[in-house]
């Protein structure tokens, strides 16, 4: 599969990080399970304590072809198959000894560190890894967003939390003092990554698009979702992809894709809810195939909706931590994820979006019909809708998808050819 510098560099960005939890239980590290959407990589950061994802350990695993196997162990073992798929590999892999994508072993969690942001499975998730390990646990649960805004009353309500519950657990845990100024630090390299990654998203406004939005960008926003952020290799990785994509938009060229650099742009996408890890390659290839580029999609901001103008502010160090979490994309109620996504389809100049119904996951897939009938009315453009899952092979149906898709184009095309007539 052809990829860029920065999708190789973040690909060894991440399995170094897997080589230094494996290596926790004898460096005497300390690691937090935790999440990515309402992440506090920063503060977890501030406490030396090392991030372990176990939505990225599925992703990362399912691309590896492993999470069939995890997700029968998990069925045998007595989870339905309504729960999220992320859920049941997680277990399969923890019940068959823990060992990560990579093939080491992931060290067990010091600390359970649970920011419930609107997805009520991460609860009984975090409930399951409880059981099984017997170890300190935090949550912070943060108020839903249903008009679209952050009060002060919201904010404070998280930012006590913080005080009362969760760094009195990670100073128990780690056996350090909370140090602000170490947490400040954090934040200012959070935010000066963030500055670059918003560049780099926004430059898909350009014509041809120098980079795909929802398939490419998934590699982008790997160091930033992840253990990254708040980190000069963050800051670093991001400088080098802005840099990258500058001279992609000088040479007047399109994304990469799994076969190269893209020839021509014929359809300009915006894509909501996650894609299929499963079968990443191939579903990929179908949307480029016909020349279509996604310049702009909802799963780039489950991990922050940084291109609406959130920036982490080291000199409001928990109050900022706490708007992170308010605004993260799983956090926002329907109305406002349906006003995001006619104001990409509007400010990207797209031809059309489209909605990938993932069958596991209700965070994204609750009212997607909705959706989809509301951004057409809104935007003007027609909408799409396919379904797959996130890490189960058996929910991705390539012949089903792949005519959805064909026809979808085809509709796309005669839309502009009739615009033309």
């Amino acid at each position: 599969m052809s990829k860029d510098a920065s999708q190789v560099r973040q690909k060894d960005m991440i399995a170094r990080h897997f080589d230094r939890l494996a290596a926790a239980p004898d460096t005497g590290e300390k690691t937090a399970y935790t999440f990515v959407p309402g992440n506090l990589t920063e503060l977890l950061l501030s406490f030396d304590l090392l991030p372990v994802l176990p939505e990225i350990n599925a992703l990362q695993s399912a691309m590896r072809g492993k999470t069939a196997e995890y997700i029968a162990l998990a069925e045998k073992l007595g989870h339905s198959e309504d729960v999220c798929t992320y859920v049941k590999s997680d277990i399969g892999m923890m019940k068959s000894g823990n060992i990560g994508p990579t093939g080491q072993r992931l060290p067990e969690p010091n600390v359970l560190l649970l920011s419930y942001t609107g997805c009520f499975t991460f609860l009984k998730w975090f409930e399951l890894l409880r059981e099984e390990y017997h170890c300190p646990m935090a949550m912070l649960h943060v108020p839903y967003q249903p008009d679209g805004c952050i009060t002060p009353a919201m904010r404070d309500y998280v930012v006590k939390q913080l005080k009362d519950e969760v760094i009195p657990t990670l100073e128990r845990v780690s056996g350090r003092k909370y140090d602000e100024d170490k947490l400040k630090a954090h934040l200012t390299l959070a935010a000066q990554a963030e500055d670059d990654l918003v560049w780099v998203l926004q430059s898909a406004k350009h014509r041809p698009s120098p980079i795909d939005a929802y398939f490419g960008a998934v590699y982008y926003v790997g160091p930033i979702f992840s253990a990254f952020r708040g980190t000069e290799a963050a800051v670093e990785y991001y400088q080098a992809l802005r840099s990258e994509i500058e001279e992609r938009i000088k040479e007047g060229k399109g994304p990469v894709t799994p076969d190269g650099d893209m020839e021509r742009e014929r359809f300009r996408m915006v894509v909501e809810g996650p894609p299929n890890w499963t079968s990443f390659r191939q579903f990929w290839k179908m949307f480029s195939d016909e020349g279509a580029v996604a310049v702009a999609s909802t799963y780039t901001k489950v991990g922050g909706v940084y291109d609406q103008g959130f920036r982490h502010d080291p000199s409001r160090p928990l109050e900022t931590l706490a708007e992170y979490c308010l605004g993260c994309y799983t956090n926002l109620g329907l109305p406002t994820r349906i006003n995001l996504l006619a104001q990409y389809v509007k400010e990207y100049e797209a031809d059309g979006f489209l909605i990938n119904s993932v069958k596991s996951c209700n965070s994204f897939s609750a009212g997607q019909l909705h959706i989809l009938r509301e951004v057409e009315r809104l935007s003007g453009k027609p909408g799409g809708f396919i379904e797959s899952d996130l890490v189960d092979p058996r929910y991705f149906s390539a012949a089903n998808i792949k005519n959805r898709l064909e026809s979808y184009f085809q509709m796309l095309e005669q839309k502009r050819l009739g615009g033309a007539a």
